[in-house]
């Protein structure tokens, strides 16, 4: 009975032998080294340390195979006593283009890996088969796919058909496998697969390496548990640290309102997994907001250099010439058939990468841009803003109060900061037909820079919105929108905008022109509300600008915005107008310029004298090269 287990390669490698090398992640370990400390980055990877008395027999590290290369670039030991280390032992780790190779499977990654090629893997290897009529055993010669009634090719289909009654033809509706034996008798056998329990190659270095390229090639070979051993000798506990690859933690906040508005409490939650194997167990967990560079790099795996192959002068080849012919043979009727075997060498190289960047180039392509000018300077809005916060060198951190204890492959939200901080009340509009915002300034009065994260505020009367807090170093500040504000509503009329010409310069056939442009807003505001309103009007202007009329200024470093405040009564109309002046640079192509405008910037007074007779010849009309000149008139005849 053809049973459908002989095409599968899961059920059929334990039975050969190999499963109890092919899962074994590693060595029995030694005494597993206590977990004391953890420390989570930005970047996703965490700094593991453990402490503890070390023997001569080594104590362990456990790590999973994908962390292996960060282990060993990073591995550090720290000891007040001076430890004497002499080494780090682990099993090799082998990679999957090695794994295939050591044990005869298919090179091409993209190959799968089956039942036929784990049989073809074994062909030359001495192999134990057992059959449901007893045990087998030999060399493997061959192994092919074929149906179960086809005979084979050549001679030996030819004495299968001689020897075989006739009858029916044997059909299967599923393809066999066919192996070839040479048993120890030195008889020839042909099996097929669906007669065999099992196949097991007797030598225990063949079973290892099968065993280790299933381990290899299996989709979890990456979370195989490894065992580091540190072979140390310190009479005090020993600290070993190292790097390895963990979840981003990320920040929460509950930002508590006081009903006076000008005070506020912040509680910040972190978000940490354990995404390890192992629980953690009265761990101190650190929390650091900061960026260190950090890389993978292939370092566990053994790997090999590549030499050119040298032939000697004159080939010679490992096959006799006449292991398969005469010089009869050779010579024919018609002259020798053979050529001489000729060798190639073949040269292997090697590529080195770099990472690089994108790089775009500001084409020109408009006829006239304006942006901020770089020449002249009327003021500097982002003035305004606040002094940049310091921090305590490049890393700063959050020790939590508490002990950790988190199982393996356990999350936990745990409180890292609870601070008083300095709140304004405001609303905020982005633009006169926007509605208006409830939001508030927040400024960072802790001495610990406080991380980005999404931020749920409250107000005595219960939930008023949710929004995100930009990472705030001590004393920046910041803005939060997280509502609407239905008591105040405004309106915007404009003035026709002038425009102050200042200076004038060259630059690759662009004329750049430097000028002031000068307007007002008048801003109409309408106040429902009991209490008054403290308005933050973004401006849209650049900050090379000088701005008149509001109570106060601020500046928005997220955004890069210059803000006008204004304080609106209670239950009011209010109007205010806003004087606004901004230095900017438009550029032109020369040839675009009308004629007109050329000639009234040649008039400008601050012009120096080559600016003047470049624009004065700019106005002068080259001749058409389709203009013929004028005849000359012939001389009068005399």
């Amino acid at each position: 009975m053809f049973s459908t287990r002989a095409l599968w390669v899961v059920p059929i490698l334990f039975s050969m032998g190999c499963g109890q090398s092919g899962l074994r992640a590693s060595e029995a370990p030694g005494r597993v080294l206590p977990l004391r400390t953890v420390r989570l980055y930005e970047t996703g990877v965490g700094y593991f340390e453990r402490s503890g008395k070390v023997s001569t027999e080594g104590e362990a590290l456990p790590l999973p195979t994908a962390h292996i290369d960060d282990a060993l670039k990073t591995l550090v030991v720290l000891s007040p006593g001076g430890a004497r280390v002499s080494g780090v032992t682990f099993e090799s780790v082998v990679s999957r283009g090695l794994a295939r190779s050591l044990a005869g499977l298919p090179n091409d990654p993209e190959q799968a890996v089956g039942y036929l090629q784990v049989l073809e893997s074994l062909r030359g290897l001495s192999v134990a088969i057992e059959t449901r009529r007893g045990e087998l055993r030999g060399t493997l010669v061959e192994v092919r796919e074929e149906r179960r009634g086809e005979y084979p090719d050549g001679e030996e289909g030819e004495a299968v058909r001689a020897q075989e009654k006739p009858r029916a033809p044997r059909q299967s509706p599923w393809p066999s496998i066919r192996l070839t034996l040479l048993d120890e008798a030195g008889g020839v056998r042909r099996l097929f697969a669906e007669d065999i329990e099992a196949v097991r190659p007797t030598d225990p270095h063949a079973a290892e390496r099968l065993g280790s390229a299933v381990t290899a090639l299996s989709d979890r070979s990456a979370r195989v548990r490894h065992h580091l051993r540190v072979l140390a000798q310190s009479a005090e506990p020993v600290r070993l640290g190292y790097i390895a690859e963990t979840p981003v933690w990320r920040a929460t906040y509950r930002l508590l309102l006081d009903p006076t508005g000008n005070r506020g409490r912040l509680q910040g939650w972190a978000l940490v997994h354990n995404d390890t194997d192992e629980t953690w167990s009265n761990v101190t967990v650190e929390l650091v907001n900061g960026r260190p560079d950090s890389f993978l790099f292939p370092l566990a795996a053994p790997r090999y250099s590549r030499r050119p192959l040298a032939e000697p002068a004159d080939y010679l080849s490992t096959v006799p010439q006449l292991a398969e012919t005469t010089a009869d043979d050779m010579w024919s009727d018609f002259g020798i058939e053979g050529g001489v075997e000729g060798g190639v060498v073949g040269g292997f190289g090697a590529g080195h990468g770099r990472l690089g960047g994108s790089h775009a180039s500001e084409g020109g392509g408009a006829d006239a841009s304006t942006r901020e000018s770089d020449s002249i300077s009327i003021g500097n809005l982002a003035e305004i803003a606040q002094a940049s916060g310091v921090e305590q060198g490049a890393l700063f951190s959050y020790r939590l109060a508490e002990r950790v204890d988190l199982r393996a492959h356990g999350s936990a939200l745990l409180p890292f900061t609870d601070q008083r901080l300095e709140i304004v009340r405001l609303t905020w509009f982005d633009s006169s037909d926007s509605a208006g915002r409830s939001a508030a300034r927040v400024r960072n009065t802790t001495a610990q820079t406080l991380p980005s994260g999404p931020v749920a505020v409250y107000e005595p009367s219960g939930f008023a919105g949710e929004t995100a807090l930009p990472r705030l170093k001590p004393g920046q500040h910041g803005f939060l929108r997280f509502g609407v504000d239905l008591d105040i509503e405004l309106e915007l009329e404009r003035t026709e905008p002038t425009e102050r010409l200042q200076s004038l310069d060259f630059d690759r056939g662009r004329l750049r022109e430097h000028f002031v442009r000068a307007h007002q807003r008048r801003y109409r505001f309408q106040n429902r509300s009991a209490t008054s309103r403290l308005v933050y009007l973004v401006l849209g202007v650049v900050n090379n600008a000088r701005v008149a009329g509001a109570d106060s200024l601020d500046y928005d470093e997220t955004t890069k915005s210059p803000l006008a405040v204004v304080r609106v009564p209670p239950k009011s109309r209010h109007e205010r107008t806003v004087a606004i002046e901004e230095a900017l640079e438009r550029s032109t192509r020369i040839e675009k310029l009308p004629l007109d405008r050329l000639k009234t910037l040649a008039t400008a007074d601050f012009l120096t004298p080559a600016q003047r007779s470049a624009l004065t010849a700019a106005t002068t009309p080259l001749p058409s090269p389709h203009t013929t000149p004028p005849k000359k008139k012939p001389p009068p005849p005399k």
